[in-house]
């Protein structure tokens, strides 16, 4: 399988659990959704980020516009690693989950950036 497969089904996979099924999803990221009961509305904002992105590398032709979305995916992706980062730093998510959710988001990274190289070669 592709590195553009593996991350595109990845992203509609996480997306759609975590719009559909919000709690169970924070719930296997170590979030305690019963005393922050708003994660599950940050875990929709989450998942359709992901199911949107890989709308846009699958619908999207070969060239600069699917490009584009792979760069933008990967900036997103980046961007989870960072908050990770901090969200352990301040205290504000555990460990475990920041660890999780971090090496996840890195791992997406590498992805996107295998996908974009295979785009264009």
């Amino acid at each position: 399988m592709t590195p553009s497969l593996l991350l595109s089904g990845l992203r509609v996979a996480v997306g759609a659990g975590a719009w559909a099924s919000p709690t169970l999803a924070g719930r296997a990221f170590g979030l305690d959704t019963d005393a922050n009961p708003q994660a599950t509305y940050l875990s929709r904002l989450f998942g359709i980020r992901d199911v949107v992105l890989a709308a846009g590398t699958l619908g999207t032709p070969a060239g600069p516009t699917r490009d584009l979305w792979w760069k933008l995916g990967i900036v997103a992706d980046a961007a989870d690693v960072g908050a990770a980062v901090l969200g352990i730093r301040e205290g504000r998510i555990p460990a475990r989950t920041g660890v999780l959710a971090g090496l996840t988001a890195a791992g997406a990274v590498v992805l996107g950036v295998l996908a974009l190289q295979a785009e264009e070669d």
